[in-house]
């Protein structure tokens, strides 16, 4: 009986880290959530100047929870290691600007979708997703967030978007860039893309 006891202890307590950890990052998920519509439903940032606040709300709050060098190194894959120290600095803040001005101009015309979490997906030890659906008025996309745990703390790495991984696309089309330029010219691109985004 004790050795019984013994054994469903220990599987007890092998059982307690994941389901801890996952509710720590959907929870850490949802309060970005949160945040993000609380932006978007403000009444007072209506029209042009109302949108540019709701950018740099947006970009200020996916600072806190999107690990961009983590995604910028995912992204480059085996060619991250072509780039010199000081460009692979640039390069990720290059790709954090382009993401983030991409990304805040998409959802700052959102306002009455609402989220549906679903149950999380362990990946690995340090990885899991969370599977959520954003519900319409006339569809629901599902978007799936790919998150790392460093130093206790979740951050998310990836999205996925109706099965189209953000890391994937990205990493397919730099690869195709790097494969007859050199990483120089890469960041070249993505100069004229985040000036790009900005002007528009």
């Amino acid at each position: 009986m004790k050795k019984n006891l013994s054994v469903l202890l220990l599987i007890f307590l092998l059982i307690i880290p994941p389901l801890a950890y996952s509710a720590a990052s959907s929870e850490m998920l949802k309060e970005y959530m949160n945040k993000v519509l609380e932006v978007l439903r403000n009444p007072d940032l209506k029209g042009e100047p109302g949108r540019k606040v709701k950018r740099e709300k947006i970009r200020s709050i996916s600072e806190e929870v999107f690990d961009f060098t983590e995604l910028s190194k995912r992204s480059l894959g085996q060619n991250w290691n072509k780039l010199n120290p000081d460009q692979q600095q640039e390069f990720i803040k290059l790709f954090k600007s382009l993401l983030e001005t991409v990304y805040a101009d998409k959802i700052t015309s959102c306002t009455d979708e609402r989220i549906i979490f679903k149950e999380e997906i362990t990946l690995s030890e340090k990885t899991v997703e969370v599977p959520t659906v954003i519900v319409a008025k006339t569809s629901e996309i599902p978007i799936n967030y790919r998150l790392l745990q460093e130093k206790g703390r979740w951050r998310i790495y990836d999205v996925v978007i109706e099965g189209v991984s953000l890391v994937n696309n990205y990493r397919t089309q730099f690869r195709e860039i790097l494969a007859n330029k050199t990483p120089e010219a890469l960041l070249d691109i993505l100069r004229k893309k985040v000036g790009d985004a900005r002007a528009n």
